[in-house]
């Protein structure tokens, strides 16, 4: 194989893993592309190479996506492979035999592989709405944020972070992961979205238990119930962070005036000065232009390590706080 195949054929491995390990929208996946490398010599190869990554992935045997997904995945798979000329291959036949006998359920799991060769998996519902809330699911302002941090250590580590609105957990135990702030505090509003964001920070190896520390590394992990409509500034005077961040809360107008009123109250309550606020955010609409925000759109990242949709328009805002004199 020459060495421009084999990189593409790598490039395309990959590809499929980390769509795949992330459950992310079957059309989304570089199917023309294996269509091509299907008809050279080593397409059987590289097909059974696929199904070893996504499939059969170490990651995904402990914690897979949904089994209809899964069925989905192989059965386009196996149409992509019985469109070329060639010997079937058992080895897909059978994984599809497994997973039509597997029984569903109404949770599943998304894989983030991060450079380190970890991983931060979650696990979701399998419903988009479940329970009245959308924070039973990753969106991509979330990754967004993960990718950025993991470029910019320097923003986190030995640092205490809070997170407003953490939703699953994907960008808190990235950054716990691979930025080593000193302490993390995850905080949602919703007693499900708790519930779920607690399961995923035990399911990555983190422990939750009072001033012990996590197994990975030193920092202090926690997970705080903050409803931003009531939360006092003596809970956030408790907090004392020095970095607070937040993905995808800006939706509407109701929605940026409590993060407005959370974020003074953390400004004033702080004995020392007012932390860094790192706002990922989707571009909707102009509506959080006339709130009055003091904020800087800080450089994209060069790397892109997540699967998420191409066209979305995200961006990350550091807003300025000036500590008992507003935002």
């Amino acid at each position: 194989m020459a060495p421009e195949d084999h990189e593409g054929a790598t490039s395309l491995l990959q590809s499929f893993e980390r769509r795949f390990l992330a459950a992310r929208a079957l059309p989304s996946f570089p199917w023309q592309s294996l269509e091509e490398k299907l008809r050279e010599p080593s397409g059987s190869a590289l097909l059974l190479a696929i199904l070893q990554k996504t499939v059969k992935h170490p990651v995904c045997v402990q914690h897979g996506p949904s089994v209809k997904y899964a069925r989905c995945f192989l059965s386009k798979l196996i149409q992509k492979h019985e469109a070329v000329p060639t010997e079937p291959l058992d080895a897909l036949y059978e994984a599809l035999a497994e997973v039509l006998m597997a029984k569903e359920s109404t949770q599943c799991h998304r894989s983030y592989l991060l450079p380190s060769g970890d991983s931060v998996t979650l696990s979701e519902s399998t419903a988009i709405v479940s329970h009245g809330t959308t924070g039973l699911v990753t969106w991509d302002a979330a990754l967004y944020l993960a990718e950025w941090a993991i470029e910019n250590p320097a923003a986190f580590t030995d640092r205490t972070v809070l997170e407003l609105g953490s939703g699953a957990g994907l960008t808190g135990l990235a950054i716990c992961k691979a930025c080593y702030p000193r302490a993390y505090i995850f905080s949602d509003c919703h007693a499900q979205v708790l519930e779920q964001l607690r399961g995923n920070v035990l399911l990555n190896g983190f422990s939750l238990e009072p001033h012990t520390p996590i197994d990975t590394g030193s920092t202090k992990v926690t997970v705080a119930q903050l409803d931003w409509d009531e939360v006092t500034a003596s809970q956030l005077s408790d907090f004392q962070a020095d970095v607070v961040i937040a993905a995808d809360v800006l939706y509407y107008w109701e929605v940026t005036l409590s993060l407005l009123r959370v974020l003074k109250m953390l400004a004033d309550c702080q004995r020392k000065s007012a932390p860094d606020v790192y706002v990922a955010y989707t571009v909707r609409s102009q509506d959080t232009d006339r709130a009055g925000i003091y904020w800087e759109e800080m450089p994209p990242h060069t790397g892109k390590l997540f699967a998420y949709e191409e066209h979305s328009a995200i961006v990350i805002l550091k807003l300025m706080l000036t500590g008992r004199h507003g935002v």
